[in-house]
């Protein structure tokens, strides 16, 4: 296992430009996938997958869970960062270590070396889940960037702009990519398209996004923020 504070030992993966500020980074968290797998497995068997309701009432077609010192959370009060998995009752599952070093990692490739996550959102998508074009704002803190590590079936990322009238790039992506971005992207408009019909040899038909973040409130703050 890669060490908390030594850089992967394989070669730079190919880096592509999004934005100013935004990174796709093919292929990144391949060489410890089996570690990424074993930790997905051993979080989801502590917080299981949900699909939570939004402040609207409406059922999200993604599943979600968390691990780390805070997990977001959607229910008709609004939006939120909480330390407590509503469903126990107990604290989130402890961020894996190797779920820290890939979002250290990606990040200080992405150029953003200070980043330390203290939450991982974890989405589950399977046939027709999409996520609408959004901003990530219930964070406390905009200076950290956003890592969003893709793993399972392919998916097409949205990546629009500052506001949510402009059109989105539509970017492929497929089993260990990861995207970055921060800075003058950090609060870009983004989504998931439906996702289609698939097949991979770990997760079957589902695709499983790892979302990093900074998120730094304090625990149960609620934010109002609507998407």
């Amino acid at each position: 296992m890669i060490g908390l504070f030594e850089p992967p030992s394989s070669a730079d993966p190919q880096k592509e430009d999004l934005a100013p500020g935004a990174f796709l980074l093919r292929g990144f968290a391949l060489p410890d996938e089996t570690a990424h797998l074993d930790g997905l497995r051993v979080v989801t068997a502590r917080a299981p997958f949900r699909h939570m309701v939004t402040p609207g009432g409406f059922r999200m077609s993604v599943a979600m869970t968390n691990c780390g010192s805070l997990g977001w959370v959607a229910d008709r009060t609004g939006y939120r960062y909480d330390a407590i998995d509503p469903d126990s009752g107990e604290y989130w599952p402890p961020m894996p270590l190797s779920f820290l070093n890939l979002a250290k990692h990606a990040a200080a490739q992405a150029g953003f070396p200070e980043f330390l996550p203290d939450a991982c959102l974890i989405n589950r998508y399977q046939a027709g889940a999409k996520l609408s074009l959004h901003q990530d704002k219930d964070e406390r803190d905009f200076n950290a960037p956003i890592v969003s590590v893709s793993l399972g079936v392919p998916a097409v990322f949205l990546f629009g702009g500052s506001n949510r009238a402009e059109k989105a790039k539509r970017v492929p992506l497929t089993h260990g990519d990861v995207v970055v971005w921060g800075g003058p992207a950090r609060l870009r408009y983004h989504g998931v398209m439906p996702l289609k019909e698939s097949y991979h040899r770990s997760l079957g038909g589902q695709r499983v996004n790892l979302t990093f973040r900074k998120a730094g409130w304090p625990f149960g703050v609620t934010t109002l923020k609507q998407y």
